[in-house]
């Protein structure tokens, strides 16, 4: 039987692949280090636990709103209001099934068989998968380690074309750790305020930052019509298994997303979104706090080698130039996790070939651990 041809072109994560391969070598009973989490090792909150337990005995399990109950929509309304000065109101939220869902969903509204959407490289894993399934062709940008990988107009230009429907954007970025400011968001606004391009702005790393502020294409009143935002309440809660994203659209475009998603899913886990209502009312300090302890940690223990990186300013990822060691990313890490137990992602799986990933949500033990083995096995191949 056939299949799909647009499925067969699509790779499986590499970031999935490299842990299942890490797994396998644990459950034989090897001591392998994974810094390959794109998720917080902290437990979800208690009282997000407690208000979805608490949503269940009271029986609230059934189908809702396909975009949401109604009290979460305004509550992230708000969220996003309060960081970016703007005026959603609940009609411009659709709940989803994590920003996966949130993405695919915009993409599904926006994209007609060829249009174009451009991918900033390094780019998140599953930018170029989601755009070939919504019948679009990803047109990748590579971008520059002297820029620390944040983009200028002039390197998207060249790229443009009259199929081009989009360009997604995602700062805090994974996996760099690079912030974009307001003047990045202002030579994109210049090079495309006259073209029918919409901006897709995955920010689902905003709470994670440690220098510097976070800033939104949003807060450019002319560039609101154009934008989809695109978060989660997995990293900045701890919530990655409970699958609850959102987009923040125009409500045209909304409108669109909510019918897409009322026939993919119907709604999100109910108990779930009760959960995520209660997410607002925790105080998350102790979270960034601890994220930026082992930033640190991670960046002192860097000055002890001659390895160069992309400085984090945020998310928790810390994106590595190994390529005087070896060209070859994918055999680097390789060989990382066949001789030191080390598991790393390769940087090729982002498009940056030359590069690995390492996760910073790990503990400092854990993190210590890594590292020794990562300068161990640099200092053996020099």
């Amino acid at each position: 039987m056939l299949i799909s041809k647009i499925v067969k072109s699509i790779q499986p994560s590499i970031t999935l692949e490299l842990n299942a391969k890490a797994i396998e070598m644990e459950k034989q009973g090897h001591d392998v280090v994974k810094l390959t989490a794109g998720e917080p090792d902290f437990i979800t909150p208690k009282e997000i636990i407690d208000n979805a337990y608490k949503a269940m005995i009271e029986g609230k399990t059934k189908y809702t709103n396909s975009a949401g109950i109604l009290e979460l929509r305004e509550k992230i309304a708000a969220f996003t209001n309060s960081a970016r000065n703007t005026d959603y109101d609940a009609d411009n939220i659709v709940v989803s099934n994590g920003g996966k869902q949130a993405l695919y969903n915009t993409l599904l509204a926006l994209l007609n068989p060829g249009d174009e959407v451009i991918v900033l490289d390094p780019s998140w894993v599953s930018y170029e998968a989601q755009i070939k399934m919504a019948r679009g062709i990803p047109v990748h940008v590579p971008l520059k380690f002297k820029n620390n990988f944040v983009p200028k107009a002039s390197d998207i230009a060249p790229y443009l074309s009259e199929k081009t429907k989009a360009i997604i954007i995602n700062s805090p970025n994974n996996p760099t750790g690079a912030v974009y400011s307001k003047e990045t968001f202002l030579e994109i606004y210049e090079l495309i305020k006259d073209k029918e391009i919409y901006l897709i702005s995955d920010e689902v790393y905003e709470k994670l930052i440690f220098e510097g502020g976070f800033y939104s294409p949003t807060q450019i009143p002319a560039l609101r019509e154009k934008t989809v935002i695109i978060n989660a309440f997995s990293k900045t809660w701890s919530m990655t298994g409970w699958r609850v994203g959102y987009s923040v659209a125009p409500k045209n475009i909304s409108s669109e997303i909510k019918k897409i998603q009322s026939h993919i899913s119907s709604n999100i886990n109910t108990p779930a979104q009760y959960g995520a209502l209660a997410a607002f009312d925790v105080n998350i300090d102790y979270y960034i706090n601890k994220f930026n302890e082992r930033r640190k940690y991670v960046l002192k223990r860097m000055e002890e080698t001659d390895l160069e990186y992309v400085y984090p300013y945020g998310a928790f990822y810390l994106f590595i130039d190994i390529s005087k060691y070896d060209n070859d990313d994918m055999n680097f890490a390789n060989q990382l996790l066949k001789t030191k137990k080390l598991a790393v992602i390769p940087g090729s799986g982002f498009g940056a070939k030359g590069f690995i990933r390492i996760s910073y949500a790990n503990s400092i033990e854990i993190l210590d651990k890594g590292l020794n083995r990562l300068f161990e096995y640099i200092n053996e191949v020099k």
